[in-house]
């Protein structure tokens, strides 16, 4: 198991860590981790170490153009060199060792007597301890033949495979953990004290060490997964740099704050500035001070929504119930998950923190024996509901508790929580899988099965699929948590494979990919590209339109990059989604006439245009929009919408600050229930997200 992140920033005296595609993309040599570790290293006592199959002279010119920052130490050719890059010389006792039982011509007599396509890798990549070919698609089988040869030959070698296509030669002793073990035996460092982070098969030597802390980054080989899986690593959601400096965050030795290294600066958009200049214009005293009060008035409101079950979906108090509103009268799987997650800042709070704590109990002890989490537990007489509208499912509702579990305890570090309750998290989480019948990855959802529950989508929702790979990680590290890395790798390697048929399947674009299937869909994408996530596709159809939430929730929970979510945010800026208050769930809204359109819509005239799922604005949603803003690192003008917040749940229906349900997209005159736990929890979650203190001044 790996001990407590905050135990081990004093004792990892040493990182190990691989070049290509883990610290910079092979091919662009692109990577935020050198400007990264410039920026914090002379605040680090760790020792540096590069571990690559690069030889050293290609290290040194990469290092010499400012592609990698200077490190202490580099270990070249897959183990082969150890290089004192202070003294700048190698260190020659290590090569000493390497000369038994190596013999150069031998290894190419060999190696041309077998009968696979094999040829040399460029004279960059070989030396007198290394010979190095592509090997194009050998099973293990066909490798093992090869080591089998020098061991009949009386050769002592390492045979190193990788990408299904590299192919190593070494001396016995040479391979990347081998080479590292002799440099900590040198500098008196215990592997217990060594970080060490790769992408490839040829990385596996260094996780052998005994004791060792690893990193694996999200765009690792299936190979190195499998070699892993078994060991302490960390599985990091980011690809190369990003995920490193992601890890090494984890590993408290990088600030949280360094996580902010990994965006890209568009401070000098000149549509974004635009902004800017407008707010600059405003009175920002005064603004700050309707935050404040609206952060005092939304605990308040929170507070309204505490039970002996948990949180309610809006006060009982302050609302008079007619028909079905009575489902209002309950603790709701979705509302109360979103709630718990909104209010962890005031973990402090024990009136608060009982309530979060006692939600998720309400919820998970009335989980079904198939495993589904209940719609909502009535509160009157502690009842499950498992169906909403028409007697379907809710699909969300279990996602978000899955969610919501991991947060809690990640703030709260119960472990025996975790322990008691991570079977029943297991059962949802099949559950939840069943409902990807075909296993590409994504989920099939019932027409009206998430929370728009009275809005016709079905199929692949880009809503439910962005919560569907947060809730594989969540469940992820639950599993890391309690030393289960193994179960823990499987869930989060699944979850990039989410990630990537997400973007695949609702970013449009023209590029074609060549030699690949295109189904249905895909070939519709051909029409154009967009400057957002879809909202839903089907096997032969897709909505065009803009799911807001599904779009903000794909950047926050890292599912798309800031490139992507900055594309995103100025269309939805462009288009008025925030405008008169943030924001509306979903635009275009759909109109009478629209192939779009259901029957259904005008029930209670609920989903009539710029109505409650149909164009409506949602001030929960809002809380999650200020945070999607201030993550670009806009926090201006994430101030300036959460400012715009506060003045659609100041403007109740009855009295001030009722946070209501929701708001009239066009008017944004409040609609729904008061004091909606929801509405209230996502406030004070964006307004700590800022980082705002109670004097009305920026930090």
């Amino acid at each position: 198991m790996i001990e407590n992140s905050s135990n081990l920033k004093n004792n990892i005296k040493l990182l190990s860590f691989d070049i290509d595609n883990t610290l910079i993309d092979f091919h662009t040599f692109k990577s935020n981790f050198t400007k990264t570790w410039i920026k914090y290293a002379s605040d680090l006592d760790v020792i540096l170490t590069y571990n690559t199959g690069r030889l050293i002279d290609d290290v040194l010119g990469l290092i010499d153009k400012g592609v990698l920052p200077k490190p202490d130490y580099i270990i070249s050719g897959v183990g082969t060199h150890i290089y004192d890059y202070k003294k700048g010389a190698l260190v020659k006792e290590f090569n000493d060792i390497l000369d038994d039982g190596w013999n150069l011509e031998s290894v190419e007599s060999i190696m041309y007597s077998l009968d696979h396509p094999i040829s040399e890798q460029p004279s960059k990549f070989q030396h007198s301890y290394k010979r190095s070919y592509f090997f194009h698609n050998a099973g293990d089988e066909l490798i093992e033949s090869v080591s089998q040869r020098f061991w009949d030959a009386d050769m002592d070698v390492n045979v190193v495979y990788s990408g299904n296509k590299f192919l190593d030669i070494l001396p016995k002793w040479a391979n990347k953990g081998n080479a590292l073990e002799w440099l900590l035996r040198r500098l008196k460092i215990k592997t217990n004290q060594v970080l060490v982070a790769g992408d490839s098969g040829n990385d596996s030597a260094m996780f052998d060490l005994k004791n060792v802390y690893g990193i694996v980054v999200s765009n690792a080989h299936e190979e190195l997964y499998n070699y892993t899986k078994h060991k302490k690593v960390y599985h990091t959601e980011k690809e190369k740099g990003n995920g490193i400096i992601e890890g090494l965050i984890y590993y408290k030795i990088l600030p949280e704050e360094a996580i902010k290294e990994t965006y890209i600066d568009h401070s000098d958009d000149f549509y974004i500035q635009k902004e800017l200049d407008n707010i600059a214009s405003e009175d920002g005293d005064e603004q700050l001070a309707l935050i404040q009060e609206g952060y005092v008035k939304a605990v308040e409101a929170l507070k309204k929504n505490i039970t002996p079950l948990g949180f309610s979906a809006c006060s009982i108090k302050d609302n008079v119930a007619h028909g079905t509103d009575e489902n209002y009268y309950s603790v709701w799987a979705r509302d109360g998950a979103i709630t718990v997650i909104g209010s962890l800042s005031l973990i402090h709070d024990k009136e608060i923190h009982d309530c979060q704590r006692q939600t998720l109990l309400t919820l998970l002890e009335h989980i079904s024996r198939n495993g589904q989490i209940p719609s909502n537990v009535r509160i009157k007489d502690n009842t499950p509901d498992y169906s909403g509208v028409g007697g379907i499912c809710s699909i969300d509702s279990g996602i978000w508790v899955v969610i919501a579990f991991y947060e809690y305890v990640n703030v709260t570090k119960d472990i025996d929580f975790l322990r008691k309750y991570i079977g029943d998290i297991k059962e949802t989480m099949r559950w939840l899988g069943a409902h990807d019948s075909n296993n590409d990855a994504l989920l099939e959802i019932p027409e009206a099965g998430d929370w728009t529950d009275l809005f016709g989508r079905s199929y692949n929702i880009l809503y439910d699929e962005i919560l569907w790979y947060r809730s594989n990680v969540c469940f992820g590290r639950m599993l890391e948590m309690l030393g289960n890395h193994e179960e823990a790798g499987e869930y989060i390697r699944w979850s990039q494979v989410i990630k990537k048929e997400i973007v695949t399947n609702f970013w449009p674009s023209t590029q074609q990919q060549l030699f690949t299937s295109v189904s249905f869909a895909e070939k519709q994408f051909t029409l154009g590209d967009t400057s957002y996530l879809i909202a839903q596709t089907t096997p032969f159809d897709f909505s065009w339109r803009c799911d807001t939430l599904g779009n903000i929730l794909a950047f926050l929970h890292g599912t798309i990059d800031a490139e992507k979510a900055h594309q995103t945010f100025k269309f939805m800026l462009g288009v008025g989604v925030n405008d008169p208050f943030p924001v509306a769930n979903v635009y275009p809204v759909v109109s009478p006439g629209d192939p779009d359109w259901r029957p259904y819509y005008t029930v209670n005239l609920l989903n009539l245009p710029n109505h409650y799922h149909n164009g409506g604005i949602w001030p929960f949603v809002g809380g999650f929009w200020v945070k999607f803003v201030n993550k670009l690192g806009f926090r201006d003008v994430a101030i300036a919408e959460l400012h715009k917040l506060a003045l659609i749940n100041k403007e109740g229906i009855n009295h001030e600050w009722e946070f209501t349900e929701w708001a009239h997209g066009v008017t944004g005159k409040p609609m729904g229930k008061a004091y909606q736990a929801w509405s209230a929890a996502q406030y004070i979650s964006a307004y700590h997200d800022l980082k705002l203190n109670k004097n009305n001044t920026k930090n």
